[in-house]
Parts: C-alpha cells; sequence; structure tokens
C-alpha cells in the first residue's frame, strides 16, 4: 500500500521540531485552594528554555520574562494557530535559535477563571491571582530553572488584560518584577470600558429580561458561548469581580452601572478608576521609575481605544520621570502577536544585565 505509519512528529508546517525546549508541567497552588468561584487549583504552567539553556546542574544563569493572557486566555492556546502563522512558541525560538536575543527563561502563566480571567489581582470574589504568580509560581521557576534571581532580572509581559496585568503587577509587586512589556492593556478607563455600560444595559433588556442573573442562566444552559450574545456583558462582569467585588458575597461583583438604564455608580465606578494604571501611576512613581525597562505598544485603530490609554500612561510615565518607550503602529487589537516576541527581547536585554 502507499501510505504507511511513521515515527516522531509530523514535521512543518503542523510540527517543527523546537531548537530550544518547552517544559509543560502542571503545578498545585495551596494560594487558589478554595477560592470564590470554585476554580481549579490545579494548573498548568509551560516555561520554555532557549537552545543551550538546560535546567539542572551547574550552568549558566539568564534572566526570565513572565508571559500573561489577556481575558478568556489559557495557558494551552499559546499552542494553537493561526493560518499561515507560526505560533508563540515557535517565533520565540526562532528568535533565540538565530542569535537575535539574549537567553532567558520564558514562564507562561495561567491565571484563567470560571469568569473568563482575573485581571491578575487578588480579589475576594475569584482569588489571590497576584500572590499566586508573585509568590509561588516566581520562586517555583526560580529554585527549578538556571534564573538569575533578583527583580531586576525578573520582567513580565502581556496584552490587553495581559498588558493590564504587566503594567499593575510591576507597581504593586516591584519586589518581584523589573521591566514589563505592555502590548494595548487596559488603560485610561472611561475609554476602554466606560462606553460598554449602555450597550449592556441595552442588551440585557432586550434579550434577557434586563438582568444579568438571566444571562448567566442562559449561559450556563447554552452548548456554545455566542461571543456576539454574552461576551461584551460577561467580560465586563469579570472586570467587576477583579475591580468591585462585593464585600458581602464571596464570587460576585458590584457592577459599576444600573443594569436597567445603563446609568452610572458613581461609588462603584469609583472603585474601578482606583484600578486604571493611569491613575495609579502616580501613587506608584518609585516602583516605575526603579523598572529597567517598561515598553508599551499599540495599534493606532485599537477597537477599545486602547492605544490612547498606552499614551495616557505614558504621559503620566514621563511626569514621573519614568524611562519608558511607546509605539502606535497600523493595526487593531488583534492579530499583533508578531509583536510579542520583539518586546521580551527588549526586556531580556535590560533584564541581563
Amino acid at each position: 500500500m502507499a501510505i504507511r505509519e511513521v515515527n516522531g512528529p509530523a514535521g512543518a508546517p503542523w510540527q517543527p521540531p523546537l531548537r530550544g525546549t518547552l517544559e509543560q508541567l502542571v503545578v498545585e497552588s495551596e494560594l487558589l485552594t478554595g477560592n470564590p468561584l470554585g476554580d481549579p487549583a490545579r494548573r498548568p504552567l509551560y516555561v520554555y528554555l532557549p537552545p543551550g539553556l538546560e535546567r539542572g546542574g551547574d550552568r549558566k544563569r539568564v534572566p526570565s520574562v513572565y508571559v500573561i493572557q489577556g481575558y478568556s486566555g489559557q495557558v494551552d492556546m499559546w499552542l494553537g494557530r493561526s493560518a499561515f502563522e507560526p505560533t508563540l512558541i515557535e517565533r520565540l525560538d526562532a528568535m533565540f535559535a538565530s542569535g537575535g536575543s539574549p537567553g532567558g527563561v520564558i514562564v507562561f502563566v495561567d491565571a484563567w477563571t470560571s469568569l473568563g480571567g482575573s485581571q491578575f489581582l487578588n480579589s475576594s470574589s475569584t482569588g489571590r491571582y497576584m500572590d499566586y504568580i508573585c509568590d509561588e509560581i516566581v520562586p517555583f521557576v526560580d529554585e527549578r530553572y538556571p534564573t538569575l534571581n533578583g527583580r531586576e532580572h525578573r520582567g513580565i509581559a502581556g496584552k490587553s488584560s495581559g498588558g493590564y496585568g504587566a503594567m499593575v503587577l510591576p507597581m504593586l509587586r516591584p519586589d518581584v518584577f523589573g521591566g514589563l512589556a505592555s502590548h494595548a492593556g487596559d488603560a485610561l478607563f472611561e475609554c476602554c470600558y466606560l462606553r460598554e455600560f449602555p450597550v449592556i444595559a441595552r442588551q440585557l433588556r432586550d434579550h434577557f429580561d434586563g438582568s444579568l442573573d438571566e444571562l448567566r442562566r442562559q449561559l450556563a444552559e447554552a452548548d456554545h458561548f455566542d461571543w456576539a450574545r454574552y461576551g461584551t456583558a460577561f467580560s465586563i462582569y469579570a472586570y467587576a469581580a477583579a475591580y468591585s467585588p462585593d464585600p458581602d458575597r464571596p464570587g460576585e461583583a458590584l457592577l459599576p452601572f444600573e443594569p436597567e438604564m445603563g446609568r452610572v455608580v458613581d461609588e462603584v465606578w469609583a472603585l474601578w478608576l482606583e484600578w486604571d494604571p493611569v491613575r495609579m501611576a502616580p501613587r506608584h512613581a518609585d516602583a516605575l521609575r526603579s523598572m529597567r525597562r517598561i515598553y508599551l505598544d499599540a495599534g493606532k485603530s485599537d477597537e477599545w481605544f486602547l492605544d490612547l490609554g498606552a499614551q495616557a500612561f505614558a504621559g503620566e510615565l514621563s511626569k514621573l520621570g519614568a524611562k519608558h518607550s511607546l509605539e502606535l503602529f497600523e493595526g487593531k487589537h488583534g492579530g499583533i502577536a508578531y509583536r510579542y516576541p520583539g518586546a521580551i527581547r527588549e526586556l531580556l536585554l535590560a533584564l541581563e544585565r
């Protein structure tokens, strides 16, 4: 017969061999155990080692960069492929194999929740995701892999909600991170969030009896996630669980608007604004000035106006005397994964010193 089974991977374009090593681990978190949403404390953790770098024994030590995902992201999505595109892992592998970047340990962290994301914060309605990253994952990686210890050799990068986390975690935990790269991170909340409130109110009125609880009930019974029907309201609720958790109901959130008509609830919206990176920056000026590298970019046609958020955050950094770079490019919110390796390289160049 003309076909036969063979051993080994299929090769390119399906499974091109990596020159480096991707380790796919599973970890058990003490801090996420018993979280308010009942989400798993057992999590996948991916660690990429460039060619020539190995775990164990006497070895050269290198900086580390932690990569976090946008809203709805699960860590296994990094292995997904878009048409005619390499995966991010393949892009990084090619960059390191070509000698285009200094070496580094690249860590892909999963902070998914059943609401779609945690914003990488500690919240009484989602769990202790900031502590999970900073106090569990980072020490685990430093003990197991050839990383340079110390915040001055450790960076964090992400896009969208991941870009938000990449801005906020170094402000809140400068003892852990000494550099950041944010691609279209959530910032300037009145531009990226506020305009969604009346859209959601109208959608709830017309399709869900004016009730977010009814939307969630229907979603739980749905056989697939229809983003056009559920996505905007569900994601805003997830952000509310991070920014304005209900102090009396763990696992629930206070909405920053009246669901009946979209009118802003000022006292809850004020809680959201406290978490806006643009407004946080002056309170964390010393932390931002201490960063070895701050890299910001966004597409000029970003659908959530996160290019304006990046500009506003950069403006605050300039006022504070915090060194940074900002690049606005032709593009939208999606389809920008090709930019991630360059940002990681920029971090490694700064963090290796």
